[in-house]
């Protein structure tokens, strides 16, 4: 592994993180998440990152960053400097990348949504039966099996294409895996729930996956809060951490702040931020009572 991605971790200091990405307004979701990481680090005398997951370009924007400082703040929460924003540690990723290829375990996949949908409903006549995961259905696998002529034949004709994981040469290369969760107690990693997951795009040098597990690599996380509806990503994580020879970090997965048609709050369902709740006249502390803080 590159060195660079290689730290060596503080025994014993528990450093946690909370890592938003700026393409909306947080919510009290957001807030529930961010006071939970701090204060699982302050309580134990450690250490609370923030990080800035500004990977998408497209939708993050300059003035949601700015905001979502703004709203922690007056969460009351602090953080140390400098703050990691992933948009500047692409070499990191790149890096991390170069040593999945020369393990052979990634491949060019130049499929559609398209392609990938029709092959699912032609497949055996019977669309129902194909297998999903977390992220949809699983890669039925029509690019794995390319020669490297014909990779690289699509590849200097330009046609754009993502890198994704062989799932079957990651297994036996890692073998079996387990990861700790203070709610659940030990859990054993299932990363092929995933199948062949996407690591990278052309025009996106990483993915969700890879860019968590090594950015938390680099900042010495020791204990990763979040949202239970991220429990499943961590069993690709465990395999990441393994294949790239990542610190792996205990894990803590909450619950979720629902809103008042019990589903979680989101911003593409357009939850009210913290910004129009401060704006209505609510403080600090209300907050605070809202999360079951205080």
């Amino acid at each position: 592994m590159n060195p660079d991605l290689n730290p060596a971790p503080s025994p014993g200091l528990v450093v946690t993180r909370f890592a938003p990405s700026p393409t909306g307004f947080l919510h009290l979701g957001h807030a529930y998440a961010a006071l939970f990481a701090h204060r699982a680090a302050k309580s134990a005398g450690g250490r609370f990152l923030l990080r800035i997951e500004d990977i998408d370009q497209g939708r993050c924007r300059p003035e949601f960053e700015e905001a979502l400082y703004e709203d922690l703040a007056w969460l009351g929460l602090d953080w140390e400097s400098p703050v990691r924003r992933q948009s500047e540690g692409l070499a990191d990723f790149t890096a991390a990348l170069e040593v999945l290829k020369r393990q052979d375990l990634l491949y060019p996949c130049f499929c559609t949504r398209a392609d990938i949908r029709a092959e699912i409903e032609a497949a055996n006549g019977a669309p129902h039966l194909i297998p999903t995961g977390p992220d949809g259905p699983i890669y039925p696998g029509l690019c794995r099996h390319l020669t490297g002529a014909e990779q690289q034949q699509r590849i200097e004709s330009g046609t754009p294409y993502a890198l994704r994981l062989n799932m079957d040469k990651a297994l036996k290369m890692a073998g079996p895996l387990t990861w700790t969760d203070l709610g659940k107690g030990e859990i054993k990693a299932r990363p092929e729930i995933f199948g062949d997951v996407v690591l990278a795009r052309k025009d996106t040098p990483t993915s969700y996956h890879l860019a968590v597990s090594v950015d938390d690599h680099r900042q010495n996380i020791t204990l990763v809060t979040r949202g239970e509806d991220l429990f499943a990503a961590t069993h690709i994580h465990r395999l990441l951490q393994k294949l790239l020879d990542l610190n792996t970090p205990a894990y803590h997965h909450h619950g979720l702040l629902l809103g008042d048609d019990g589903r979680r709050l989101a911003k593409r369902d357009k939850a009210q931020t913290l910004c129009e709740l401060r704006k209505s006249g609510l403080k600090t502390l209300d907050i605070l009572h809202m999360c079951g803080y205080v």
